[in-house]
């Protein structure tokens, strides 16, 4: 990705390593799907390793198969696949899902010693509770799948809800990509800046980042009355001739983002900016977002972002940094929150 942020955690992670040593009691072995590949090659450059071989295809039936095609016996395997799609590879969240579940069975048949699931999205997450009546709590059911294909650690990043990490009976490391996306703004300096919570639910994260940025705090009051339509009732806070950057962790259609936008334009605000972790980006919001009042939507590689939005205003940063010295802290049995003691974002 070649951005300042990238490198420096990058030199960071190599300087920790060659003054530990490689203090590796057992094998590492990275694996991918066919969802992300490229996020999981960028995990292996950094951790100076190579992706490990396997076979992910599909049967003339549409099923999926899976072959690991090296030794992982005693190994500490980690399984790199976000639930999601991939527009270009044709593949459905459920697909996603299949290869993961696939992935772990395959690797747990194979003698690993442990199987961690890094999920950089974590697909169904929305679905997190009984809202109306005769409805699944889909989170948890697939909690328990990955469990009971014999995953005994996860890996995740921003989840939408931090409950879900109880829905697991394994122990969960919640990632956050404010070391990537947050100092993204930081060293852009912009001036006269609000930070903006989209709801009352992402008041924590936006907190993060205002007080990593040194700005204060802004509420859109909104009304969900559906899966797609949102209504925005309010803006608590002073956000005229101020500079905006909205905070939130997945971008489905964009009409919440772009009629948040569009309100705290009413008010009087100057440049809109968002900083979005998930690029779930389904129709149409590639086209909302680049007919919209934003000057810029960033956004990470936690998903794949299709090349035919990535010429205007989206912008894609790489969280590969945080989740390769997580894994390498895990294989060590070194702490992983230390990596977001001083970004506020627990608690």
């Amino acid at each position: 990705m070649g951005n300042g942020v990238k490198m420096r955690l990058i030199q960071t992670i190599q300087s920790t390593r060659r003054e530990e040593g490689e203090n590796v009691g057992y094998d590492l072995k990275v694996f991918s799907g066919n969802t992300n590949r490229p996020l999981a090659e960028d995990i292996c450059n950094i951790l100076d390793t190579r992706l490990a071989e396997a076979t992910v295809t599909r049967f003339s039936g549409g099923e999926t198969h899976v072959q690991i095609d090296e030794n992982v016996r005693g190994c500490d395997v980690f399984i790199v696949q976000p639930i999601c799609e991939n527009e270009e590879e044709g593949i459905s969240p459920n697909d996603a899902l299949m290869e993961l579940l696939i992935l772990i069975d395959a690797a747990r048949r194979a003698s690993a010693r442990r199987i961690t699931a890094v999920v950089p999205y974590y697909g169904y997450a929305r679905q997190d509770r009984k809202d109306r009546p005769r409805v699944p709590i889909t989170a948890k059911l697939v909690a328990n799948m990955i469990y009971t294909a014999g995953a005994r650690r996860v890996l995740t990043l921003d989840l939408h809800a931090n409950q879900i990490q109880g829905f697991f009976d394994i122990p969960v490391d919640h990632l956050y990509s404010i070391n990537i996306l947050g100092e993204y703004f930081r060293m852009k300096n912009l001036k006269n800046l609000v930070v903006m919570a989209p709801d009352v639910g992402g008041i924590k994260m936006a907190r993060a980042y205002a007080e990593l940025l040194g700005a204060p705090l802004a509420i859109v009051d909104k009304r969900r009355w559906s899966g797609q339509k949102t209504e925005v009732l309010n803006v608590i806070g002073e956000v005229k001739d101020k500079n905006i950057v909205i905070v939130d962790d997945i971008i489905s259609t964009g009409s919440s983002l772009i009629e948040a936008a569009s309100a705290l334009k009413d008010k009087g605000a100057r440049d809109i900016c968002a900083t979005i972790v998930h690029p779930v980006l389904a129709d149409p919001a590639v086209e909302r977002v680049e007919n919209s009042i934003l000057t810029e939507l960033v956004v990470s590689n936690s998903i794949p972002v299709p090349k035919r939005a990535q010429n205007g205003k989206i912008k894609i940063l790489s969280v590969a940094p945080i989740l390769a010295e997580s894994i390498r802290r895990i294989n060590n049995d070194e702490s992983v929150s230390n990596l977001f003691a001083n970004a506020k974002v627990e608690g």
